[in-house]
């Protein structure tokens, strides 16, 4: 081919051809046309007795001065007798090398900047497993915690952060048993993380979460012991009766049901007299199985991995009192293997849900605006103020006491650990008869209580009706 000095125009105006060819450019630099259209730079050298080549580089990213002046560079190099393609290849290394470093120190500054949010999503993932499958524990740190630190690095989180995010959420909206809680989700996570890499690392300085303070967090007036001692008297467990009972008359009576108030459902009102008169607690009900009571001999086993501790099951004795209010149950919910079951899906209703519904009925003891979709209103509102479903197990209990049943009966009817592990392994003796009558009277106890006919307040009782009052209690 023709030797031709190359200009910008020749080097547009190169077309390809069925085979690659070479346009000269003189003293060994070629431009190199391939089919595909592309075209690169190419020095041709002699070394020794053989013809070598070395590509300089793409035609589209380097330009024809900046050819020329590698061309120069390698000619210098070919003359004092070094090799062009050595020294490429040694160029190449060294920035290969370069570029490792350059990709190692960006992977380095990664690790040491790691978010917040990858932590907790790893110990969410493999660092902590919770009854619900951390479905709670995963909400909390979405609403409280990672808006505010979750793009935060790890190594940059002290403990003002901490206790600023906790003083938000306790002491500014009056939430102090969520931030105590929170709190010790928070240690449970550096802790966690104190031990294991890439966080153990970023955590230098120790856990930032272990130097907050609960009283830090709470309001000056929060009991921080927060044990509640509400114990429902029986003029509230007659009022309790009595307001569930005309909340459904009411209700039943409007001729406008799309504005009457809309009263418990009939599931969540015997609820809550079977955790009275059993002492259970609301997840062990609310997770109960049609194939665990049996109506016949009156007991319901709660399997182990339904009560608190997961490590034995416990049998409770229905007095008949409960049992009536089982009876009842298996009326309204017999065809799901779920005593309770959920309305939205196909497993067991949850726990909170009943708790939720009594909460929303006490709405003057929220400390939140009205939320839609949901009761706001102070129909279940009792004497002695605020209460839950779990003070009733309580209530139960102090009525056994009352009874004069033994403690170890008694702790035993709550489903408690007596003897610690010695008492467990040596003692293998059930207590059935003592905790069958223990329950016996709890249950008759009950029911004398909820059979008078009026309340302090002066109201009287409706007519008994099964889906509204105990079942087996008339006013």
């Amino acid at each position: 081919m023709a030797r031709a000095l190359l200009n910008v125009k020749t080097i547009q105006a190169a077309k390809p051809a069925e085979k690659e060819y070479l346009i000269s450019d003189g003293d060994g630099l070629f431009m190199r046309v391939l089919p595909s259209g592309k075209k690169t730079w190419q020095f041709i050298y002699t070394q020794g007795t053989r013809r070598r080549k070395l590509t300089l580089g793409d035609a589209a990213d380097v330009s024809l001065a900046t050819a020329r002046e590698r061309a120069a560079a390698e000619r210098a190099r070919v003359d004092t007798g070094d090799d062009p393609r050595v020294a490429h290849l040694m160029r190449e290394a060294e920035q290969a090398r370069e570029l490792a470093q350059i990709e190692a120190d960006v992977e380095r500054e990664k690790a040491e900047n790691l978010p917040l949010q990858s932590m907790v999503t790893a110990w969410l993932t493999d660092g902590v497993t919770r009854s619900d499958g951390n479905v709670a524990l995963r909400r909390s740190f979405d609403i409280h915690v990672l808006p505010k630190l979750g793009k935060k690095p790890v190594r940059g989180i002290t403990e003002t952060d901490i206790r600023d995010v906790l003083r938000g959420v306790g002491r500014t909206k009056g939430k102090n048993r969520t931030a105590v809680l929170l709190l010790a989700d928070i240690r449970q996570l550096f802790r966690w993380a104190e031990k294991r890499r890439p966080w153990r690392q970023l955590l230098v300085e120790g856990n930032p979460a272990e130097l907050v303070e609960v009283k830090q967090i709470v309001q000056p007036e929060y009991d921080l012991a927060n044990e509640r001692e509400r114990v429902l008297s029986a003029d509230e467990l007659r009022a309790l009766r009595d307001a569930l009972a005309g909340i459904q008359v009411a209700y039943d009576s409007a001729t406008d049901k799309r504005v009457a108030i809309r009263p418990l459902g009939a599931e969540t009102r015997l609820a809550l007299w079977i955790m009275l008169a059993t002492c259970c607690r609301i997840g062990e009900l609310t997770c109960a199985r049609w194939e665990h009571v049996n109506l016949q001999t009156g007991e319901w086993l709660v399997p182990r991995e339904n009560t608190k501790t997961k490590k034995t099951e416990w049998m409770v004795f229905l007095s008949a009192f409960a049992l009536r209010q089982f009876q009842s149950l298996h009326e309204l919910t017999k065809g799901s293997p779920w005593c309770f079951p959920a309305r939205n899906h196909d497993g067991a209703l949850d726990g909170k849900s009943i708790s939720k519904q009594i909460g929303d009925r006490q709405f003057r003891f929220k400390n939140r605006k009205k939320l839609r979709n949901r009761r706001n209103d102070n129909t279940l509102v009792l004497q002695g103020g605020d209460w839950t479903p779990h003070d009733l197990r309580r209530t139960g209990s102090t009525l056994m006491q009352s009874l004069g049943v033994s403690e170890h009966v008694r702790e035993r009817c709550l489903n408690h650990t007596v003897g610690g592990k010695l008492g467990r392994v040596y003692g293998r003796y059930e207590f059935a008869s003592e905790k069958r009558a223990a329950w016996d009277l709890l249950g008759k106890r009950v029911e004398a209580v909820l059979q008078a006919g009026t309340t302090t307040q002066g109201s009287k009782s409706p007519a008994n009706t099964v889906s509204c009052e105990p079942v087996g209690v008339s006013g």
